[in-house]
């Protein structure tokens, strides 16, 4: 289920090295959260980041909504993929070397001496100043960056993140060394080389956010040409191709209009992407019949599969066929039972029943597998309101407007549990948390 998360810019005490005075500021980034797109790029990533020397279960590759190309990391567990990046690459390798390329950034230590004197509490706010840092660093003409006042031009927050040519050869050197260590065709680098050629002489707003925080030059480009022409091609991996096509595929149909996928659906390739793909251009023109219809298709050819299940139970939710949505919602989790966005759902499905308990659950459950999901604990702030319990659903609510950059809003709330919640229990250190940060970020 592709959704919508907002994640602000709150960036007060993020350069601890203090490049410029400023107010504190913050514009959101909308993040595309969906367990299928999610599970797909896993798969694509997981090769790379293990030839890395990094856990694919620590790093999470996160999608942003934004239709200019870039990717660039936060930290040591997250790598951000721009949607119009994913949809302008052809090929499953060339986003695999975009994913090694990033994970050379991690590996090598270029963002750990610079998040080193960084406030990286593990709160909700923390996690919603790291992204803030890193997304307007990405460039101040980026959606992903509007409305952040920082001066010149946001070049300061630029210098935060921006790579040297330096590092982005030695991440040139590590990304190809990954692919060729995990199987995939190197050649896909110089793929993604191509999309930038001819950037630089372009002026800065011009230029697409990647090329600001990754500068590519001729010299750079030749050695990485020479790099790869050294290594044997492995060729094409028709999975990591299908999982490319479907994440690349699922995304589209959500982001472009129903009529632009339904005359490509031959392009998907596969016909259970195709089935997929179909359905979610007839939920968006509100054909219910004929969505069902494609989906279940689609869940035919892969009946196992969890993520076809969770598409169909979003159809049936927002269509508020709410009881049939819950069974279907059901099957999803019984197959991925850790999938949180999944969980999530099933807690929202039982929610539309009234089934208030049971939804706290499975809310609860996802909430304790990804605690950054502001969707989710507005869920669970309204299953605790319901089952009268306030000041969890206070605590819940605080750790959300803490997520969102709503410091002053995140604190009233977070007081109200502490003054209800048994004092030393987990929930009320919880909001003790939110309190601190919205101390430190005043």
């Amino acid at each position: 289920m592709i959704r919508d998360t907002i994640l602000p810019r709150l960036l007060t005490a993020v350069l601890a090295f203090s490049l410029m005075a400023t107010t504190q500021a913050r514009a959101a980034t909308t993040l595309l959260r969906d367990a299928d797109m999610e599970y797909a790029l896993r798969q694509l990533a997981a090769p790379l980041l293990s030839a890395a020397g990094l856990s694919p279960q620590q790093v999470k590759i996160i999608v942003i909504d934004d239709g200019s190309l870039n990717a660039f990391v936060t930290d040591t567990s997250h790598i951000f993929l721009h949607s119009g990046l994913i949809m302008r690459l052809d090929s499953a390798e060339a986003l695999q070397a975009v994913i090694a390329h990033e994970a050379a950034h991690i590996a090598n230590g270029h963002i750990s001496r610079r998040l080193g004197n960084m406030r990286a509490a593990r709160t909700a706010a923390g996690i919603g100043m790291a992204l803030a840092a890193a997304a307007a660093a990405a460039g101040a003409n980026s959606k992903a960056a509007a409305g952040v006042a920082f001066g010149a031009q946001g070049s300061a927050l630029r210098l935060f993140l921006a790579h040297t040519r330096a590092e982005e050869a030695a991440a040139d050197i590590s990304s190809v060394r990954y692919m060729v260590r995990a199987g995939v065709d190197p050649r896909g680098a110089l793929e993604v080389q191509q999309l930038f050629r001819g950037q630089e002489a372009l002026s800065v707003g011009r230029q697409d956010p990647y090329m600001r925080s990754h500068p590519l030059s001729r010299e750079r480009l030749r050695a990485l040409e020479a790099l790869v022409v050294g290594t044997k091609s492995p060729g094409r991996n028709p999975t990591a191709q299908y999982w490319f096509k479907r994440a690349q595929g699922k995304l589209s149909a959500f982001k472009r209009a129903p009529s632009w996928t339904l005359r490509r659906l031959k392009d998907s390739g596969s016909q259970d992407i195709a089935y997929m793909r179909e359905a979610v251009a007839y939920h968006r023109q509100s054909n219910l019949k004929k969505a069902v219809s494609a989906i279940d298709k689609a869940i035919a050819l892969r009946p196992n599969d969890p993520y076809l299940l969770e598409l169909k139970g979003q159809i049936l939710l927002e269509s508020r066929q709410f009881g049939a949505a819950v069974q279907v919602y059901r099957a999803a989790a019984g197959r991925a039972p850790r999938e949180p966005l999944i969980l999530g759902g099933l807690g929202r499905a039982l929610l539309a029943t009234g089934n208030h308990r049971e939804a706290l659950k499975s809310l609860e459950a996802a909430r304790g597998r990804d605690f950054t999901d502001a969707r989710v604990l507005r869920d669970l702030a309204v299953a605790y309101a319901k089952l009268g319990q306030t000041g969890m659903a206070s605590v819940v609510t605080a750790e959300r407007y803490a997520l969102q950059g709503r410091l002053k809003d995140a604190k009233l709330h977070a007081e109200r549990a502490v003054a209800t919640l048994p004092r030393g229990s987990a929930p009320w250190q919880r909001a003790q948390d939110v309190l601190s940060a919205a101390k430190q970020a005043k």
